[in-house]
């Protein structure tokens, strides 16, 4: 089988297989060739248009069949820019990422124990003549040691901040349009805390009643896992909590909606949903518009 293509004006010529166009396994070419020049035109600077005549020769038991089809194309050159880069949006919304510094951000304990212990193992050095400073040695010793257990103390005591997904629509409300507490509550529970046993402890304890009649043993209390600022579809901003419970339905949850509300209001309405797996989402909105703050709100 043979495919034959003319090209008028310029054009180029293509080589491929019989096999690509599924019609033989003889290897045939496709030849866009330009009868004036007889020469390929690789390279074009603007859109050019052209017409292109197609011809196929189809041979079969030494018989060979014609027909011809001819078209008009319009071919515009383009270059791959491989130095862009692709944005990543998430339901037409931008994750703000957060990459300032704050003092929230570093665990207390790290610092404490490393100090402590740099300390500790200078000031042994200093004090064998391993290392240089003897006449600081028992400074370090007498500092070193009690920020070492200051430093483990800490480390065990530690609450890991939760992880906060921002999209840049929330951050945009959130001066305007969250309440007090829902800022408390973001910044509680993104920084480090110590000798608590989980974040919103005392909230949890009294939403679901811990050993209480109608409420839940504490082994299955939920379990923070991060948090989310997003915007409603009503142009609401709404501090999402998502929390992991094994133990739980979400009818637990939806029973203590009205109770989620009225602990972390005035100005909030709560909604609650069930999340993948053994996660569950509790949707705190702020009753606020974007144009009025919820100061002169109340």
């Amino acid at each position: 089988m043979l495919l034959r293509a003319s090209l008028s004006p310029p054009g180029g010529a293509v080589v491929c297989s019989g096999e690509q166009f599924g019609f033989c396994h003889s290897h045939r070419f496709i030849s866009l060739t330009d009868p004036a020049r007889g020469h390929l035109n690789k390279r074009r600077s603007r859109p050019t248009s052209t017409s292109i005549s197609i011809f196929i020769q189809l041979e079969s038991n030494g018989r060979i069949f014609e027909s011809g089809h001819s078209s008009k194309f319009v071919f515009t050159p383009r270059a791959a820019d491989s130095t862009q880069s692709a944005s990543v949006d998430v339901g037409n919304k931008t994750i703000v990422p957060d990459e300032g510094f704050s003092l929230s951000k570093i665990s207390f304990g790290v610092v404490g124990l490393g100090v402590g212990v740099s300390l500790l193992g200078y000031g042994f050095g200093a004090y064998f003549n391993i290392l240089p400073g003897s006449e600081w040695s028992a400074i370090m010793l007498t500092y070193g040691f009690p920020l070492a257990i200051i430093g483990m103390a800490l480390k065990y005591a530690e609450l890991r901040p939760v992880p906060c997904l921002t999209y840049s629509d929330a951050q945009n409300l959130r001066e305007t349009c969250a309440t007090p507490i829902l800022k408390q509550v973001k910044n509680d529970v993104t920084r480090f805390r110590y000798g608590d046993e989980q974040h919103l402890d005392e909230a949890l304890k009294r939403i679901f009643q811990y050993g209480l009649g109608g409420g839940i043993p504490r082994r299955s209390a939920p379990v923070l896992k991060m948090i989310r600022e997003e915007v409603t579809p009503l142009g609401k901003y709404c501090l999402v909590l998502v929390f992991e419970a094994k133990a739980l339905q979400l009818s637990d949850f939806e029973q203590r909606q009205a109770k989620f509300a009225s602990f972390f209001g005035p100005g909030i309405t709560a909604e609650v949903a069930k999340g993948e797996n053994d996660l569950y989402e509790v949707r705190l909105i702020s009753d606020a518009d974007a144009n009025v703050s919820p100061s002169s709100s109340a």
